[in-house]
């Protein structure tokens, strides 16, 4: 009885077994159905990269391992050859039979190729199912107005150029200061300072005595007249001494500009002299904004663009204004640069030291061609689009980008309007292409070879040897064009045989470098039955 029910016992595993067996067969043949469904068409004129491997890889890998497949073999179900295989995650690594991944809990995926004789190994080509699945989508090169938008910060400074200052005509005293303290308001004509000058009592003096006494003698008149300019005096104070008989001696200085005392010297009881500065006046009818604009985004400005500045300090009031200069020179602990802005100051409501934004428009009207910046794959060393063309095949292109702005970007070499570039999943196709050695992985191209050098052979006999070469008289040589003539060859990279001397018939070979002299690559004495005197010649 103990003997049936473990044979029964036995029994029932051998069923469990079978039946997982035949689910594990069944899933493969599904997983080999799914992964022969997404196959891409082999393309005449491209190497062929089944990216299909990259969502269905796995089932394919399963088949391949039924069927045998290694790295190098056709594969049936596409027509296309096994390069290699590789874990996606890892692709780095690379496999030449079908496995279980080291890496990661997963089958190692297949990179398939097409045949050698391709006609532009840098294209891939993508089945529509593998384009569904990975959301890949296109968008067309543009010739469009690129209008960026680009805001900064900056302070209020005074404009220099609205500037004004207050001197002294001639040597006196200060008896009075109208304006007593740095950023009073003036007006232009208010009085500043009442100045004493002593000179001018003795000028006009002499002047009223010469007119009372000369009478009609203009000369002297005149010369007393212009004396009186020269020490200062303006012609209306001339014409007010000539006209009441008193002398003057007191001037009231005026403001000749409207606007703020930036700096004020003049002082009550100061000694003054001619040309000194008194006062410096600052207007505030404009001013100046600093903008501090990143170096990366300068090229964005451009002087005459129109700016917008808002200011905390002046709720509500928008001032408008334009770019003046960009100034060269660049601030290194922030790498920008200062855009010099005129504002309009309406109402004299931004001082200086204000902090303002500004939003700059206008900044750039030619049109260029235009994609969205997400196409670009920046490898570093150059940017890189994948341009889509028909029947599904992908091929990356070299752009030289310009500025960018609102999600777009100007393509200034590379690209023509009309085209298709891809701007989502680029990067798998990029990945799977292998921009940095496409042909040579796609195409299994050989690495370019090295270009020999041509030699020339030739019969001679050894004249003279030098430090600076072997001097040889030789007969024609047909391959490099020469006749009978003798002439000096630098030796061989090893140096002359010890067999070679000077009087000996040589048998020699030699290539002619492009910057440099005759160089024998080979000399060896010739036997006394084969020697050959060799006809002389012009000397080089």
């Amino acid at each position: 009885m103990k003997t049936k029910s473990i044979s029964l016992t036995l029994l029932v595993m051998l069923l469990l077994g079978a039946a997982a067996y035949g689910l594990y067969t069944m899933g493969l043949k599904s997983g080999a159905s799914a992964g022969t469904s997404a196959n891409t068409p082999p393309a005449a004129a491209s190497v062929t990269a089944d990216l299909s491997s990259i969502a269905f890889g796995e089932s394919a890998t399963r088949r391949h391992i039924q069927e045998g497949l290694k790295a190098g073999d056709v594969d049936p179900a596409t027509g296309q050859r096994v390069l290699y295989y590789h874990d996606p995650m890892v692709p780095g690594k690379r496999f030449d039979t079908p496995a279980k991944s080291p890496f990661m809990d997963m089958m190692l995926v297949p990179v398939y190729g097409g045949s050698a004789g391709s006609a532009d190994a840098s294209q891939v080509t993508v089945s529509p199912r593998v384009q569904q699945n990975l959301g890949l989508r296109t968008a067309e090169v543009v010739q469009g107005v690129l209008s960026p938008q680009l805001q900064a910060i900056g302070s209020i400074g005074w404009n220099e150029r609205d500037q004004s200052v207050i001197q002294a005509r001639a040597a006196g005293f200060i008896e009075r200061l109208h304006v007593r303290a740095t950023l009073d308001t003036v007006r232009a004509g208010q009085p500043f300072a009442d100045l004493y000058v002593p000179e001018w009592v003795a000028a006009q003096q002499e002047f009223l005595a010469v007119k009372k006494a000369a009478g009609a003698d203009a000369p002297l008149v005149a010369a007393a007249r212009q004396r009186m300019l020269l020490t200062g005096m303006t012609e209306a104070q001339v014409a007010r001494v000539e006209s009441s008989g008193i002398t003057q001696p007191r001037v009231t200085i005026t403001a000749p500009t409207s606007g703020v005392v930036a700096e004020l010297v003049a002082r009550v009881g100061m000694t003054v002299t001619p040309g000194m500065t008194l006062a410096r006046i600052n207007g505030l009818g404009t001013v100046w904004a600093l903008a501090e604009v990143p170096e990366s985004q300068i090229a964005l400005l451009r002087p005459g663009a129109n700016v917008e500045a808002r200011s905390p300090g002046a709720p509500g009031k928008v001032f408008k204004g334009k770019v003046e200069a960009i100034l060269p020179e660049v601030t290194a602990a922030t790498r920008t640069l200062k855009a010099r802005v005129q504002l309009a100051n309406a109402g004299g409501a931004l001082s200086p030291g204000m902090l303002v934004t500004m939003q700059f428009m206008d900044m750039q009207s030619t049109p260029a061609l235009l994609v969205p910046t997400e196409a670009i794959i920046a490898t570093g060393q150059r940017n890189v689009v994948m341009l889509a063309e028909e029947d599904g095949r992908y091929r990356p292109v070299n752009v030289e980008p310009g500025i960018e702005s609102g999600g777009q970007t100007e393509i200034r070499k590379g690209l023509t309007a009309g085209q298709r570039v891809v701007v989502s999943s680029q990067f798998l196709i990029d990945s799977e292409a292998s921009l940095k050695g496409v042909e040579a992985r796609l195409n299994n191209a050989p690495p370019p070879q090295p270009v020999k050098p041509v030699t020339h052979q030739g019969q001679a006999r050894v004249e003279a040897i030098t430090k600076d070469g072997v001097t040889l008289s030789h007969g024609p040589i047909p391959s490099a064009g020469w006749g009978d003539m003798t002439m000096t060859f630098q030796p061989p990279a090893g140096g002359l045989p010890r067999n070679v001397a000077v009087g000996d018939q040589v048998q020699f070979e030699f290539v002619l470098p492009k910057d440099a002299d005759p160089t024998l690559t080979g000399i060896s004495p010739l036997a006394p039955s084969v020697a050959a005197q060799p006809a002389g010649g012009a000397t080089r």
